[in-house]
């Protein structure tokens, strides 16, 4: 892996999507391997970090967030352009080899992608996930369910060295 520094971009709640106080982390360039060798590093360095429940494809066409845990995205294949935070968040570009670490509660969405775009998601201690899109009766819950869900003990990248384990206290 090439780790670097994270970038941090902070969302603010936008009425429909509730965002977080932690940052979304995108470790640009995070490792070199692509395609499924790429695939199955990211997955192998997940585990070690306790992240698990892992899957592969790409990211939903349409704004949503999760309000039960956090998510890292590996990108393994292709580039995409990603909305995050909701309808005022940022356009990110993403490619092969980056990293994203998602607070729950932050939206995202996939704009647009090339044809072999494809990436590698995973959830701290092996979490399940929901899937919310920002709908009016989701708000109560969903919030309550942020607010409960724990800072994970370890970054998907780094483990307790640096990451989401020093940028989330």
């Amino acid at each position: 892996m090439n780790i670097t520094q994270p970038h941090t971009y902070y969302f603010k709640d936008d009425g429909n999507i509730p965002n977080n106080k932690l940052p979304l982390l995108i470790y640009h360039g995070a490792f070199k391997v692509s395609g499924q060798d790429g695939a199955a590093c990211l997955e192998k360095r997940f585990a070690e970090n306790n992240w698990t429940n892992s899957w592969r494809n790409g990211v939903f066409p349409y704004h949503h967030y999760h309000s039960i845990t956090h998510e890292v995205l590996g990108v393994y294949a292709g580039h995409a352009l990603l909305h995050m935070g909701g309808e005022l968040g940022e356009k990110l570009n993403v490619s092969a080899g980056d990293v994203l670490v998602i607070p729950a509660g932050v939206g995202h969405k996939k704009l647009k992608a090339s044809a072999d775009f494809a990436v590698v998601g995973a959830y701290p201690d092996g979490r399940d996930y929901d899937i919310l899109r920002g709908q009016a009766g989701d708000r109560p819950r969903a919030l309550e369910n942020i607010r409960k869900v724990p800072i994970p003990l370890l970054d998907p990248v780094w483990g307790s060295e640096k990451g989401l384990s020093k940028i989330w206290k």
